[in-house]
Protein backbone atom coordinates (compact mmCIF):
# COMPACT_ATOMS: atom_id res chain seq x y z
CA UNK A 1 0.00 0.00 0.00
CA UNK A 2 3.18 2.49 0.97
CA UNK A 3 4.38 1.38 -2.14
CA UNK A 4 1.32 2.29 -4.41
CA UNK A 5 0.44 5.99 -2.58
CA UNK A 6 4.61 6.66 -3.43
CA UNK A 7 4.11 6.09 -7.09
CA UNK A 8 0.76 7.95 -6.91
CA UNK A 9 2.24 10.96 -5.47
CA UNK A 10 5.16 11.27 -8.11
CA UNK A 11 7.59 9.05 -10.78
CA UNK A 12 10.65 11.11 -10.12
CA UNK A 13 12.43 9.84 -6.99
CA UNK A 14 14.83 12.33 -6.83
CA UNK A 15 12.35 15.21 -7.14
CA UNK A 16 9.69 13.62 -3.74
CA UNK A 17 12.29 13.03 -0.70
CA UNK A 18 9.82 15.05 1.44
CA UNK A 19 6.84 13.45 -0.17
CA UNK A 20 7.87 10.04 0.56
CA UNK A 21 8.69 11.22 4.14
CA UNK A 22 5.16 12.08 4.98
CA UNK A 23 3.91 8.98 2.74
CA UNK A 24 6.32 6.80 5.13
CA UNK A 25 4.69 8.08 8.68
CA UNK A 26 1.00 7.17 7.14
CA UNK A 27 1.74 4.08 6.06
CA UNK A 28 2.70 3.04 9.95
CA UNK A 29 1.22 -0.27 10.72
CA UNK A 30 1.90 -1.76 7.66
CA UNK A 31 4.36 -4.64 6.66
CA UNK A 32 8.11 -4.91 7.41
CA UNK A 33 10.37 -6.95 6.32
CA UNK A 34 13.39 -8.64 8.40
CA UNK A 35 16.17 -10.52 7.49
CA UNK A 36 18.52 -12.46 9.26
CA UNK A 37 16.68 -14.44 12.51
CA UNK A 38 19.84 -14.98 14.69
CA UNK A 39 20.46 -14.48 18.22
CA UNK A 40 20.14 -10.56 17.67
CA UNK A 41 17.55 -10.71 14.67
CA UNK A 42 15.24 -12.85 16.03
CA UNK A 43 14.23 -10.67 19.81
CA UNK A 44 14.16 -7.69 16.86
CA UNK A 45 11.76 -8.85 14.94
CA UNK A 46 9.78 -10.16 17.76
CA UNK A 47 9.37 -6.79 19.30
CA UNK A 48 7.99 -5.45 16.21
CA UNK A 49 5.45 -7.91 16.00
CA UNK A 50 4.50 -6.61 19.29
CA UNK A 51 4.61 -3.12 18.29
CA UNK A 52 1.86 -4.11 15.84
CA UNK A 53 3.44 -4.44 12.60
CA UNK A 54 2.61 -7.58 9.98
CA UNK A 55 6.22 -8.87 9.51
CA UNK A 56 7.51 -10.65 6.39
CA UNK A 57 10.90 -12.56 7.14
CA UNK A 58 13.08 -14.61 5.57
CA UNK A 59 16.51 -16.31 6.89
CA UNK A 60 18.98 -18.41 5.27
CA UNK A 61 18.36 -21.42 8.07
CA UNK A 62 14.57 -22.26 7.49
CA UNK A 63 14.74 -23.19 11.59
CA UNK A 64 15.83 -19.63 12.39
CA UNK A 65 12.20 -18.49 11.41
CA UNK A 66 9.71 -21.19 12.89
CA UNK A 67 9.45 -19.42 16.31
CA UNK A 68 8.90 -16.21 14.59
CA UNK A 69 6.09 -18.05 12.35
CA UNK A 70 4.38 -19.12 15.70
CA UNK A 71 3.66 -15.35 16.25
CA UNK A 72 2.10 -14.52 13.37
CA UNK A 73 5.45 -13.77 10.63
CA UNK A 74 4.64 -14.47 7.07
CA UNK A 75 8.20 -16.28 5.77
CA UNK A 76 9.51 -15.75 2.91
CA UNK A 77 12.17 -17.58 0.92
CA UNK A 78 14.53 -15.65 -0.20
CA UNK A 79 15.49 -11.18 0.23
CA UNK A 80 14.09 -10.36 -3.35
CA UNK A 81 10.72 -12.13 -2.41
CA UNK A 82 10.92 -10.05 0.99
CA UNK A 83 11.58 -7.23 -1.22
CA UNK A 84 8.56 -7.99 -3.46
CA UNK A 85 6.22 -7.26 -0.62
CA UNK A 86 7.56 -5.20 1.91
CA UNK A 87 8.85 -1.34 1.27
CA UNK A 88 10.58 -1.31 4.74
CA UNK A 89 13.04 -3.48 5.16
CA UNK A 90 15.32 -4.33 8.18
CA UNK A 91 18.94 -6.62 7.88
CA UNK A 92 20.54 -8.02 10.82
CA UNK A 93 23.42 -10.13 9.45
CA UNK A 94 27.00 -11.41 10.84
CA UNK A 95 29.06 -9.75 8.85
CA UNK A 96 30.51 -7.82 5.72
CA UNK A 97 29.90 -10.63 2.81
CA UNK A 98 26.73 -11.59 3.89
CA UNK A 99 25.39 -8.21 3.58
CA UNK A 100 26.85 -7.82 0.18
CA UNK A 101 25.01 -11.06 -0.69
CA UNK A 102 22.05 -10.30 0.90
CA UNK A 103 21.47 -6.82 -0.76
CA UNK A 104 23.27 -7.89 -4.31
CA UNK A 105 23.34 -11.66 -4.70
CA UNK A 106 21.19 -13.58 -6.92
CA UNK A 107 17.74 -13.49 -4.73
CA UNK A 108 19.14 -10.22 -3.14
CA UNK A 109 16.81 -7.45 -2.09
CA UNK A 110 17.88 -5.17 -4.88
CA UNK A 111 16.63 -7.71 -7.33
CA UNK A 112 13.20 -6.51 -6.73
CA UNK A 113 13.60 -3.33 -4.53
CA UNK A 114 10.53 -0.74 -5.18
CA UNK A 115 11.71 2.61 -5.49
CA UNK A 116 10.97 4.91 -2.56
CA UNK A 117 11.90 1.75 -0.45
CA UNK A 118 13.64 2.04 3.19
CA UNK A 119 16.36 -0.64 3.45
CA UNK A 120 18.01 -0.33 7.22
CA UNK A 121 20.75 -2.62 7.78
CA UNK A 122 21.78 -3.10 11.31
CA UNK A 123 24.48 -5.46 10.81
CA UNK A 124 28.15 -4.24 12.29
CA UNK A 125 30.18 -4.12 9.16
CA UNK A 126 32.84 -2.11 7.00
CA UNK A 127 31.34 1.50 6.68
CA UNK A 128 32.66 1.35 3.15
CA UNK A 129 30.62 -2.04 2.15
CA UNK A 130 27.61 0.42 3.88
CA UNK A 131 28.16 3.18 1.39
CA UNK A 132 28.11 0.81 -1.43
CA UNK A 133 25.26 -0.35 -0.70
CA UNK A 134 23.56 2.80 -0.43
CA UNK A 135 25.01 3.79 -3.67
CA UNK A 136 23.97 0.78 -5.34
CA UNK A 137 19.94 1.15 -3.62
CA UNK A 138 19.97 5.10 -4.60
CA UNK A 139 20.24 3.55 -8.22
CA UNK A 140 17.49 1.59 -7.71
CA UNK A 141 15.13 4.45 -6.02
CA UNK A 142 15.68 3.59 -2.72
CA UNK A 143 16.93 4.67 0.24
CA UNK A 144 19.36 2.68 2.38
CA UNK A 145 20.56 3.21 6.03
CA UNK A 146 23.22 1.74 8.35
CA UNK A 147 21.58 1.14 11.61
CA UNK A 148 24.17 -0.42 13.93
CA UNK A 149 23.02 -1.35 17.24
CA UNK A 150 24.67 -2.09 21.05
CA UNK A 151 23.24 -3.66 23.84
CA UNK A 152 23.37 -7.47 23.16
CA UNK A 153 20.93 -10.22 23.26
CA UNK A 154 19.89 -9.12 26.53
CA UNK A 155 19.07 -5.27 25.33
CA UNK A 156 17.49 -6.72 21.75
CA UNK A 157 14.72 -9.00 23.92
CA UNK A 158 13.82 -6.06 26.19
CA UNK A 159 13.56 -3.41 23.41
CA UNK A 160 16.67 -1.22 25.39
CA UNK A 161 18.83 -1.80 22.11
CA UNK A 162 20.78 1.84 21.12
CA UNK A 163 20.42 2.33 17.20
CA UNK A 164 23.31 4.54 15.61
CA UNK A 165 21.63 5.58 12.23
CA UNK A 166 23.76 6.65 9.26
CA UNK A 167 21.78 8.36 5.96
CA UNK A 168 19.90 11.17 4.86
CA UNK A 169 18.69 12.71 7.64
CA UNK A 170 15.43 13.44 6.24
CA UNK A 171 14.51 9.84 6.62
CA UNK A 172 15.78 9.08 9.89
CA UNK A 173 12.44 9.51 11.35
CA UNK A 174 10.82 7.71 9.01
CA UNK A 175 13.98 5.18 10.75
CA UNK A 176 12.89 5.93 14.07
CA UNK A 177 9.70 4.73 13.90
CA UNK A 178 10.95 1.44 13.29
CA UNK A 179 13.51 1.28 15.45
CA UNK A 180 11.93 2.92 18.45
CA UNK A 181 10.29 -0.51 18.60
CA UNK A 182 13.15 -2.03 19.16
CA UNK A 183 15.16 -0.03 21.02
CA UNK A 184 15.87 2.92 23.76
CA UNK A 185 18.05 4.90 21.92
CA UNK A 186 18.23 6.13 18.26
CA UNK A 187 20.52 8.14 17.51
CA UNK A 188 21.06 10.12 13.81
CA UNK A 189 25.17 10.13 13.64
CA UNK A 190 25.09 11.54 10.23
CA UNK A 191 25.90 10.51 6.70
CA UNK A 192 25.56 6.72 5.58
CA UNK A 193 28.91 4.94 7.62
CA UNK A 194 28.73 6.95 10.05
CA UNK A 195 26.82 4.62 11.92
CA UNK A 196 29.19 2.25 11.74
CA UNK A 197 32.27 4.24 13.03
CA UNK A 198 30.38 4.79 16.16
CA UNK A 199 29.58 1.24 16.98
CA UNK A 200 33.28 0.09 15.66
CA UNK A 201 34.53 2.56 17.94
CA UNK A 202 31.93 1.04 20.58
CA UNK A 203 33.32 -2.46 19.99
CA UNK A 204 36.78 -1.67 20.40
CA UNK A 205 36.47 0.30 23.53
CA UNK A 206 34.23 -2.99 24.73
CA UNK A 207 36.48 -5.44 24.03
CA UNK A 208 39.29 -3.41 25.89
CA UNK A 209 36.71 -2.82 28.93
CA UNK A 210 36.37 -6.26 28.82
CA UNK A 211 39.98 -7.98 28.90
CA UNK A 212 40.68 -5.39 31.42
CA UNK A 213 37.74 -6.32 33.72
CA UNK A 214 38.89 -9.97 33.15
CA UNK A 215 42.36 -9.24 34.16
CA UNK A 216 41.56 -7.15 36.97
CA UNK A 217 39.20 -9.67 38.42
CA UNK A 218 42.04 -12.82 37.77
CA UNK A 219 44.61 -10.60 39.91
CA UNK A 220 41.95 -9.96 42.48
CA UNK A 221 41.28 -13.46 43.27
CA UNK A 222 44.66 -14.64 43.23
CA UNK A 223 45.44 -12.10 46.00
CA UNK A 224 43.32 -13.70 47.53
CA UNK A 225 40.28 -11.28 47.30
CA UNK A 226 36.61 -12.52 47.04
CA UNK A 227 35.59 -11.78 43.46
CA UNK A 228 31.71 -10.77 44.67
CA UNK A 229 33.29 -8.36 47.10
CA UNK A 230 36.11 -7.49 44.42
CA UNK A 231 33.48 -6.42 42.04
CA UNK A 232 31.23 -4.48 44.41
CA UNK A 233 34.23 -2.56 44.73
CA UNK A 234 34.80 -1.87 41.49
CA UNK A 235 31.67 -1.06 41.04
CA UNK A 236 31.34 2.09 43.55
CA UNK A 237 35.12 3.19 42.82
CA UNK A 238 36.66 4.74 40.03
CA UNK A 239 37.35 1.71 38.03
CA UNK A 240 33.78 0.76 37.66
CA UNK A 241 32.73 -0.06 34.04
CA UNK A 242 29.58 -1.87 32.24
CA UNK A 243 31.72 -4.75 32.19
CA UNK A 244 32.37 -5.23 35.76
CA UNK A 245 28.91 -4.11 36.77
CA UNK A 246 26.40 -5.25 34.31
CA UNK A 247 28.06 -8.12 32.38
CA UNK A 248 30.70 -9.60 34.93
CA UNK A 249 33.07 -12.10 32.98
CA UNK A 250 33.19 -14.32 36.48
CA UNK A 251 31.09 -17.15 36.98
CA UNK A 252 29.53 -16.39 40.50
CA UNK A 253 29.12 -12.55 40.41
CA UNK A 254 26.24 -12.19 38.83
CA UNK A 255 22.99 -13.81 37.52
CA UNK A 256 21.46 -13.59 33.92
CA UNK A 257 25.06 -13.20 31.95
CA UNK A 258 26.73 -15.49 30.02
CA UNK A 259 29.63 -15.96 32.60
CA UNK A 260 26.53 -17.97 34.56
CA UNK A 261 25.36 -20.23 32.29
CA UNK A 262 29.26 -21.40 30.66
CA UNK A 263 29.38 -18.14 28.58
CA UNK A 264 26.77 -19.64 26.37
CA UNK A 265 24.68 -17.01 24.64
CA UNK A 266 25.37 -13.17 24.37
CA UNK A 267 27.97 -11.74 21.95
CA UNK A 268 30.23 -14.25 20.78
CA UNK A 269 34.31 -14.12 20.58
CA UNK A 270 34.22 -14.82 16.80
CA UNK A 271 31.76 -11.38 16.48
CA UNK A 272 34.08 -9.62 18.36
CA UNK A 273 36.89 -10.63 16.76
CA UNK A 274 35.14 -9.33 13.46
CA UNK A 275 34.37 -6.48 14.74
CA UNK A 276 37.83 -5.70 15.69
CA UNK A 277 39.29 -6.49 12.86
CA UNK A 278 36.99 -3.81 11.23
CA UNK A 279 38.41 -1.24 13.53
CA UNK A 280 42.14 -2.58 12.51
CA UNK A 281 41.20 -1.79 8.95
CA UNK A 282 39.35 1.58 9.35
CA UNK A 283 41.94 2.46 11.88
CA UNK A 284 44.86 1.34 9.49
CA UNK A 285 42.99 3.39 6.09
CA UNK A 286 42.79 6.68 8.70
CA UNK A 287 46.55 6.02 9.63
CA UNK A 288 45.36 6.31 13.59
CA UNK A 289 47.18 4.44 16.46
CA UNK A 290 45.48 2.16 18.20
CA UNK A 291 48.28 -0.19 20.48
CA UNK A 292 45.23 -1.58 23.00
CA UNK A 293 42.57 -1.90 20.00
CA UNK A 294 45.07 -4.13 18.06
CA UNK A 295 46.28 -6.09 20.94
CA UNK A 296 42.46 -6.76 22.13
CA UNK A 297 42.27 -8.24 18.30
CA UNK A 298 45.24 -10.53 18.64
CA UNK A 299 44.10 -11.89 21.67
CA UNK A 300 40.50 -12.58 20.75
CA UNK A 301 41.88 -14.17 17.58
CA UNK A 302 43.40 -16.38 19.71
CA UNK A 303 40.59 -17.06 21.50
CA UNK A 304 39.08 -18.53 18.34
CA UNK A 305 42.14 -21.00 17.73
CA UNK A 306 41.61 -22.12 20.90
CA UNK A 307 38.02 -23.24 21.19
CA UNK A 308 36.39 -20.22 22.36
CA UNK A 309 34.74 -18.85 19.07
CA UNK A 310 31.27 -19.64 20.14
CA UNK A 311 31.73 -18.68 23.59
CA UNK A 312 30.39 -15.18 24.79
CA UNK A 313 33.38 -12.68 24.09
CA UNK A 314 33.56 -12.30 28.40
CA UNK A 315 34.62 -16.04 28.51
CA UNK A 316 38.01 -13.91 27.97
CA UNK A 317 38.51 -14.53 31.94
CA UNK A 318 38.20 -18.10 31.56
CA UNK A 319 40.66 -17.87 28.44
CA UNK A 320 43.24 -15.83 30.49
CA UNK A 321 42.80 -18.65 33.74
CA UNK A 322 43.70 -21.36 31.50
CA UNK A 323 46.55 -19.43 30.44
CA UNK A 324 48.20 -19.45 33.24
CA UNK A 325 47.62 -23.22 33.66
CA UNK A 326 44.62 -23.21 36.24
Amino acid sequence: MAALLRCLVGKCYNHVNAVQVSIRSMASKTQVGFIGLGNMGNPMAKNLIKHGYPVMASDVFPESCKELQELGAQILDSPADVADKADRIITMLPSSPNVIDVYTGPNGILKKVKKGSLLIDSSTIDPAVSKEMAVAAEKLGAVFMDAPVSGGVGAATTGKLTFMVGGLEEEFNAAKELLSCMGANVVYCGQVGTGQAAKICNNMLLAIGMIGTAETMNLGIRLGLDPKLLAKILNMSSGHCWSSDTYNPVPGVMEGVPSANNYQGGFGTTLMAKDLGLAQNTATNTKTPVPLGSLAHQIYRMMCARGYASKDFSSVFQFLREEEGQ
